[in-house]
């Protein structure tokens, strides 16, 4: 029998994406660029027959999931939210950085927001529930969260996310080796030339 994959694709770009603010809650649309990157995955997902397909239910998410083929078969997950960035949220690295010298959301707490161990404890339920489905998965989520969601499935400490870089309306799947879960493709690139809007290279994630 074949081993399950789970397919995790990162919404496409937002204006806040595009200018490196962390967009945790706020929710925001998909830009022109982003609608057209969440295109050019529908053919991807032609011949791949999910048994089940989720969904943050943020629109960025959503729409990607839309755009890409599936949104009439999706279904909601809270845990599957980005990060709550708190005080943070809207702002960027640099600018925290300002007032918090070497801050990271991998390093440093979120003043009212969310610790690492809470988004952790969130990815754990979405491994559990995942790994109870008969086939394979797609899950449309957050850069964030979808990098200490890989990490989880692995069993690792989750601040080794920092290590996983992901852009916007990128392909990643995890699955096993010899029943070890492991990562199969990690950011794959979706578009590139194939884009009227052109891709570009994602900034170095928060």
């Amino acid at each position: 029998m074949d081993e399950q994959q789970i397919y995790l694709i990162r919404h496409g770009e937002t204006e806040w994406s595009r200018s490196g603010r962390h967009t945790g809650r706020t929710d925001i649309p998909l830009t022109e660029t982003g609608r057209e990157q969440a295109e050019f995955l529908k053919p991807i997902f032609e011949d791949v027959k999910f048994a089940h397909i989720l969904s943050s239910p943020l629109q960025r998410a959503l729409e990607t999931a839309r755009l890409a083929g599936l949104g009439n078969r999706v279904e909601t997950a809270d845990d599957l939210k980005e990060w709550d960035y708190g005080d943070y949220e809207g702002i960027t690295t640099r600018e925290i950085r300002k007032s918090v010298p070497d801050w990271t959301v991998w390093t440093h707490p979120c003043p009212n927001g969310e610790t690492i161990e809470q988004v952790a404890a969130r990815a754990d339920r979405v491994v559990q529930r995942v790994r109870e489905i008969n086939g394979d998965v797609a899950v449309f989520s957050h850069g964030h969260f979808l990098r200490v969601l890989a990490i989880r499935w692995l069993g690792m400490d989750p601040h080794a996310g920092k290590h996983f870089l992901l852009g916007t309306s990128t392909l990643s799947i995890l699955s096993y080796e010899h029943e070890i879960p492991a990562i199969k493709t990690w950011n794959g690139p979706l578009i590139t030339a194939a884009c009227s809007v052109p891709w570009t290279r994602p900034s170095v994630p928060h």
